[in-house]
C-alpha cells in the first residue's frame, strides 16, 4: 500500500502533462485553421479582385477592338471613288440606262438582278441587271482586255468563292481590273493588290447595301 501511494503525485503529474499537452495540440489546431481561414479568404478575395480586374480588362479591349472596327468600317480603302447614294436613282426601267461611269455602280436598274452567288461571266453582261445585283449588296468585279490571264484567272477564284459577288469583262472601262459596289469603285495593279481583299471584306453585302439580305441566286444567268 504504501509503495502505491508513492506513485500517486507521479501519475498525478503525467496526467497534467498530457493534458497540457492535448491543450497545447488543440491550441495550436485551433491557431491554425485560423491561419487557413484568413488564407482562404485572403485568396478568394485576391481571385475575385483578379477575375473583376480581368473582366473589365477584357470589357475594356473589347470596346477599343468595336471603336477599332467601327472607324476601319467608316474609313474607305485607298484610293476608292464614292458616289452620293442619295444621288443614284433606283427606279426599275426597262430601257437601257446611260450611266456616267463605266461600270456603273448604281442608278436606275432593270427589274431583273445577274444572278451574283459567286458567279464568273466569261462574256459581258447588261449594266442594267448588273446594277440590280449591286444594290442587293454585290461586289462586282471587271476587267478589259489589257488584264494579265494569271490577274483574270486568281480574281475569278476570289469571285467563285464569295457569295454576293460577281465578275465580267468589261471592255469599255479605262483600266484593267475595277472593282465596283453600290456607290463606290477602286481601280487595282494586280489581283495580288491586298486592297480586292479589303474592297471585299467592307463591301460584300456591306453598309452600302440598299437592299440588305436580297437574294443573289435566281437571278438572270447570261445577257
Amino acid at each position: 500500500m504504501a509503495k502505491a501511494k508513492a506513485h500517486k503525485p507521479h501519475q498525478k503529474a503525467a496526467a497534467a502533462e498530457r493534458k497540457a499537452r492535448v491543450e497545447a495540440m488543440r491550441r495550436a489546431e485551433q491557431a491554425r485553421e485560423r491561419r487557413n481561414r484568413v488564407l482562404t479568404v485572403s485568396v478568394a478575395t485576391a481571385v475575385v479582385a483578379g477575375l473583376i480586374g480581368f473582366g473589365a480588362y477584357a470589357l475594356n479591349s473589347a470596346d477599343e477592338k468595336e471603336k477599332r472596327n467601327a472607324a476601319a468600317a467608316k474609313k474607305p480603302v485607298r484610293g476608292e471613288k464614292t458616289w452620293d447614294a442619295k444621288k443614284l436613282g433606283r427606279d426599275h426601267v426597262e430601257a437601257a440606262v446611260s450611266y456616267p461611269m463605266t461600270p456603273p455602280v448604281g442608278g436606275d436598274h432593270h427589274q431583273a438582278w445577274m444572278t451574283c452567288d459567286a458567279k464568273v461571266y466569261d462574256k459581258a453582261i447588261p449594266d442594267e441587271n448588273a446594277v440590280h445585283s449591286l444594290e442587293h449588296g454585290a461586289v462586282w468585279v471587271t476587267y478589259n482586255g489589257k488584264a494579265a490571264d494569271a490577274d483574270v484567272k486568281k480574281l475569278g477564284e476570289k469571285v467563285t468563292g464569295t457569295p454576293y459577288s460577281l465578275m465580267s469583262p468589261v471592255d469599255a472601262q479605262r483600266d484593267p481590273i475595277m472593282l465596283s459596289a453600290w456607290g463606290h469603285q477602286i481601280t487595282v495593279d494586280s489581283a495580288s493588290d491586298p486592297r480586292v481583299g479589303e474592297f471585299f471584306s467592307k463591301y460584300v453585302q456591306g453598309p452600302q447595301t440598299p437592299e440588305p439580305g436580297a437574294a443573289c441566286s435566281g437571278g438572270l444567268e447570261s445577257a
